[in-house]
């Protein structure tokens, strides 16, 4: 049912990207889309909760209200036929077109049988190499499993890293740019993300299959250690990548000003100062 309704806000923030953004329809689709999409995000607590991934629980919650947002904004600017002021790109329409073209990439990975084993045995099996190369004496209990030291490790599609590289693709591709910048932009960022996120789970395999950090090794790897370098690591390319490509930093500044507007409007409207 959820992947349904993920495919159908997907449908409208692709309707809205195709459509010129001079045309007034297209703000409503991308509402419309962004309000579909905020559904998605507001499931995804109940699998984080089970698995006690309390970061990620935050993290979709607050995507989702972000989701809100944007179609909220979207839907105003549909209602008075202009953007928000105060913008030197589009916003609403470019952070659309970036999440519809991002969506197209990794859903396929997550959707289809045949994409998904791929990835997941790709991974797998350069894990696997790069232990070989360390000297460590791993072996392949399964297509998708590697053991060291009497335990195992399931390589799973969230080990693969697909979903940042699926976010950076959408980002490069949403900007009008030089293809030059563009390639550039990729460059730095999906290879190197592709090949730290192996360092990754690398990292984390050793530290379980010899219990670093205790009974606990690899909740403490995984979940936070890993958690943090990957996301100083995401932090540091995406600096690179918009140095590259200055566009992105309007976007980026534009979301957080309409964040930041909505949450004062709130507080206004509690504090009744409205």
């Amino acid at each position: 049912m959820i992947e349904n309704v993920l495919w159908v806000a997907v449908a409208f923030m692709l309707a809205c990207s195709l459509i010129s953004k001079k045309r007034r329809i297209g703000k409503l689709l991308g509402a419309i889309g962004w309000g579909i999409f905020s559904l998605h995000w507001f499931y995804q607590p109940m699998h984080f909760i089970q698995i006690e991934d309390y970061v990620n629980v935050l993290l979709v919650i607050v995507v989702g209200i972000i989701c809100l947002i944007l179609a909220y904004n979207m839907f105003k600017e549909y209602r008075d036929l202009k953007p928000m002021s105060g913008q030197s790109v589009d916003v609403t329409y470019m952070a659309t077109v970036a999440t519809a073209l991002a969506s197209l990439f990794y859903f396929p990975f997550a959707q289809m049988d045949s994409l998904n084993v791929w990835i997941i045995s790709l991974v797998t099996d350069n894990v696997f190499w790069t232990l070989q190369i360390l000297g460590q004496p791993a072996e392949m209990a399964a297509w998708n499993k590697i053991s060291l030291n009497g335990y195992h490790v399931e390589i799973i599609l969230a080990c693969t890293a697909i979903e940042s590289i699926a976010l950076f693709i959408g980002l490069i591709a949403s900007v009008n740019a030089p293809l030059k910048k563009l390639v550039s932009a990729f460059l730095v960022s999906v290879p190197i993300i592709y090949t730290l996120n192996i360092i990754r789970d690398v990292f984390v395999i050793i530290a379980y299959a010899y219990q670093w950090f205790g009974p606990n090794s690899f909740d403490i790897a995984h979940h936070t250690i890993a958690k943090i370098g990957s996301g100083l690591a995401l932090f540091g390319i995406a600096y690179i990548v918009m140095r590259i490509l200055p566009e992105l930093v309007d976007l980026i500044e534009g979301i957080w000003k309409m964040v930041a507007e909505y949450i004062h409007s709130i507080y206004e409207k509690v504090s009744g100062n409205d």
